[in-house]
């Protein structure tokens, strides 16, 4: 299936740019340490000169350390979208003022309405409580301290394994009961409510990861070893129950029957296509009538050779036949 917009792209895009190690941050963190205030929009598109009043052209090469001193002017900082120039400096905001805002202060509510309004990252550093603010995407991040955020990130892996560990069972479960024609309504929701729970918990650890940038090798591997294949499984449940609807509505009885078209275990059969797997599913119509077929049967399907229908069978005899002896073991 193709791949889904994540809607944290845009912050995720914010926060590498300010990550530790980015010239940007660096200049970030020379403000906080001078007990400053800033805000910086990271974009000079037409759209954000066109809200700019006062202040002077600047155009001027990026460091830190223009950053800072700039930074002790009260206006805004206009810095180039891939942050290698400095725009425009002292400059007077003003974005659309019925932009709803949470924020209390001048700074970070003009801040949230130019992120909102224009859809470009706003960074604003509070100078009584050195508070750092990313805006973008429509969503707003505080930056932590590096050591309290691997903290955080170490023990929010941990809850992952967890949630993980339920998952699986619950995937093996779905199994055993799709090879014995049993499943029901239920048993597919645990498996689906547990995977977004996952994903819940791996997005949040990526978005941490990204914030911590060159700080998090290890995180990034550790997520990476919890959450391989993950999404493709639950999209290939989701595949399987196509009659279930749009996540598993509360309505639904949960004792109903429910009956896979098998694109789930058919991913397992080696070097076998999606396309051929389609196939397959569509000729059968369901995994039931699937496991019932001969190799003959299914090499009968338009596209799919004899060699191939050999592999699906043995496949799925195996699977059947690993299912019964756990029941015994």
């Amino acid at each position: 299936m193709p791949r889904q917009t994540n809607p944290n792209d845009a912050l995720h895009a914010a926060l590498a740019q300010v990550a530790p190690g980015m010239p940007l941050r660096d200049g970030i963190d020379r403000i906080v340490r001078a007990k400053m205030g800033a805000l910086v929009v990271v974009s000079d598109e037409p759209k954000v000169l066109a809200i700019c009043s006062g202040g002077f052209l600047l155009d001027a090469e990026f460091t830190p350390q223009r950053l800072s001193e700039l930074a002790k002017m009260d206006g805004a900082i206009i810095v180039a979208r891939d942050g290698s120039r400095i725009a425009r400096a002292n400059v007077h905001l003003v974005p659309d003022p019925t932009v709803p805002t949470a924020e209390t202060g001048t700074r970070h509510r003009t801040a949230e309405r130019v992120a909102i309004s224009l859809g470009v990252p706003v960074i604003s550093v509070s100078e009584e409580m050195s508070v750092i603010n990313i805006y973008a995407g429509g969503m707003k991040r505080q930056l932590q301290d590096i050591g309290r955020l691997l903290d955080r990130a170490g023990q929010a892996l941990q809850t992952l394994e967890r949630y993980k560990a339920k998952l699986d069972d619950a995937t093996s479960n779905l199994t055993s009961l799709e090879v014995e024609d049993v499943v029901t309504v239920r048993d597919v929701a645990a498996v689906l409510q547990r995977g977004e729970m996952v994903r819940q918990i791996a997005a949040e650890i990526e978005t941490m990861i990204v914030e911590l940038g060159v700080d998090a090798r290890l995180l990034r591997l550790q997520l990476d070893e919890v959450f391989t294949s993950l999404d493709d499984e639950l999209d290939l449940v989701m595949a399987d129950y196509p009659s279930l609807g749009d996540g598993l509505a509360a309505a639904a009885d949960g004792d109903a029957p429910a009956s896979p078209k098998g694109l789930r275990l058919l991913a397992r059969v080696p070097r076998l296509s999606d396309d051929h797997a389609l196939a397959i599913t569509e000729h059968f119509g369901e995994l039931a009538k699937l496991l019932r077929a001969t190799a003959d049967d299914i090499a009968g399907v338009p596209g799919i050779e004899r060699k191939t229908a050999y592999a699906v069978k043995d496949t799925l005899d195996r699977l059947t036949e690993s299912t019964i002896l756990d029941q015994y073991i």
